[in-house]
């Protein structure tokens, strides 16, 4: 799950719930990023109040139960009609492990990421792609980093069914001290009521000399204004002899 995690963190979702311009879109909630691109001349702040994890495991006969927070976020801001740049932080996080009746906390400042996404123009009303090259930079303290900078190049693809669904898939490839890894995101975006909307995503993650990794993910987001949303989400992990879940509440603003 510690993939999952990784990318629930850096990432986001290809669903569009902005009732602005077709061609922007918050990337806030999920493990996929979206299609759209920030205006040129304006900002958009997307922060994690918090992100959460939750870690049960056997550690010699007995449970370790693991939970973390930390307050991740993205800017971003055009750079011309169809790109854009993204700086992201995981934010200051805090852990808290229990294990045998023991409890230990631990918090830190997690890792940075910079990141450049440019819209393919596909001339279709209804499909939108986009490509995001990213770096993860391994600036955060002991325990709240990745050790090595992570280096990606995905592609996010957007069909709107209609005005009530849409579907959606990001593919990421990435690479940590000389292993591969790649990540599928397949993603289904709904319209629940009014500026109500919801999502539901599979993701799947193989990584060079390790197991397969599968997970769920669901959210709802709610569009306060044209330049605001909140959101939630929830997502559990499927692989693997250990419980772990994921949460997160969040705000997204464009300025």
């Amino acid at each position: 799950m510690a993939i999952l995690n990784k990318i629930t963190l850096v990432l986001a979702s290809s669903l569009s719930i902005s009732a602005m311009a077709a061609e922007f879109s918050f990337d806030r909630p999920g493990a996929g990023f979206g299609t759209g691109i920030t205006p040129v001349g304006q900002l958009a702040w997307e922060q994690g109040l918090p992100s959460a994890s939750y870690t049960e495991t056997t550690v010699d006969g007995a449970k370790e139960k693991t939970v973390t927070l930390n307050g991740d976020m993205l800017f971003r801001t055009g750079l011309t009609s169809s790109m854009e740049l993204q700086l992201g932080w995981a934010g200051p996080a805090w852990t808290q492990t229990k294990y045998k009746g023991e409890k230990h906390d631990d918090s830190g400042l997690g890792d940075v990421s910079i990141g450049i996404k440019k819209a393919i123009d596909l001339k279709d009303d209804k499909l939108s792609m986009a490509v995001l090259a990213q770096a993860v930079i391994a600036t955060g303290n002991e325990g709240f980093t990745e050790e090595d900078d992570i280096y990606s190049i995905g592609t996010s693809l957007d069909y709107a069914y209609n005005d009530l669904v849409n579907t959606g898939i990001t593919m990421n490839y990435a690479v940590q001290d000389g292993h591969w890894s790649v990540t599928a995101v397949p993603t289904v975006g709904y319209k629940i009521a009014g500026n109500l909307s919801g999502f539901s995503e599979f993701i799947y993650s193989k990584t060079e000399s390790q197991d397969y990794e599968y997970g769920l993910g669901s959210g709802l987001i709610y569009a306060l204004n044209d330049r605001t949303q909140i959101d939630g989400s929830i997502g559990v992990d499927l692989s693997g002899q250990d419980r772990s879940y994921t949460a997160g509440l969040g705000i997204s603003f464009l300025f």
